[in-house]
């Protein structure tokens, strides 16, 4: 019995120790991707390219050549990692030996990638830009509206995240389940909500599209960064006309549900006054 209970003890720090590591990696994920490059533009000014020297030159940089090499090299670290575990043979691996942490695992390793992705990442600064906005009145307002598009996006991904059982996601659930002797938490789903999760386990590929791309100036290795998960995330799902459909019931349910609580206390408020 004693044994069962330090399982379970360590299985939930392994658990929540994982989910503080996600959340931090997931913050610095997004000052890395968006308000980092924003930041850059938000007084119409740019230091990210050097628009006066020509193509042909510095693509025979050295400096530009190898920085572009190194962060090519941490994002195929990065979708490799992702891939490699999310294949079913790795998978069933994973699963004999870690059990229920393999979902754990699974978003640990995503997360460490991520940050080394964002510790080694080199800027191109010796190369133009492709588009940079650089004359009033649009050098200040665009960087302003990237911003508030950006937040925007942040906000519905981690919305959508919440319908789509995050802790589900992060593996927690699994653990919780373990613990209290209920199974595999995906078992509970029906067979059309796990037919959608084998097919998108991305659903936020618009709002990091968005994310990846609407930029006041697009440098050289972010170009790299957008092109390549921009075509990750294209590749990473299977969806179907029946996924589509039962996501839009799934999505109309929850928003009734949430818009519950309003209509009952709408209808408590009409009862007082009558």
């Amino acid at each position: 019995m004693a044994s069962v209970k330090i399982r379970g003890c360590l299985l939930v720090a392994a658990s929540l120790l994982n989910f503080a590591f996600v959340f931090i990696s997931g913050v610095d994920f997004i000052r890395f991707i968006s308000f980092r490059a924003i930041y850059h533009n938000i007084t119409g000014e740019t230091t990210l390219c050097q628009d006066s020297i020509p193509w042909s030159e510095a693509l025979q940089d050295h400096s530009v050549i190898s920085s572009l090499v190194v962060d090519l090299a941490l994002v195929a670290v990065f979708t490799i990692q992702h891939s490699l575990l999310a294949w079913s043979r790795v998978k069933q691996a994973l699963q004999s030996v870690l059990g229920v942490l393999t979902r754990t695992a699974y978003c640990f390793t995503t997360a460490l990638a991520l940050q080394i992705l964002m510790h080694f990442w080199q800027p191109v600064t010796g190369a133009p830009c492709l588009w940079s906005v650089r004359h009033a009145p649009w050098s200040i307002w665009l960087p302003l509206l990237c911003f508030s598009l950006h937040f925007l996006c942040w906000a519905i991904i981690c919305s959508i995240l919440i319908l789509f059982d995050y802790p589900e996601l992060l593996g927690i659930k699994q653990v919780y389940y373990e613990c209290l002797s209920l199974g595999d938490p995906l078992s509970d789903k029906s067979p059309r909500a796990q037919r959608l999760l084998s097919h998108l386990r991305h659903p936020v590929c618009l709002e990091l599209a968005v994310v990846l791309w609407f930029l006041p100036a697009l440098s050289l290795d972010r170009l790299l960064l957008a092109a390549t998960l921009s075509t990750y995330l294209a590749l990473a799902h299977s969806l179907d006309k029946q996924d589509l459909e039962y996501l839009c019931v799934h999505l109309k349910s929850k928003m009734l549900l949430f818009s519950e609580p309003q209509r009952t206390a709408d209808c408590d408020n009409n009862h007082k006054e009558e």
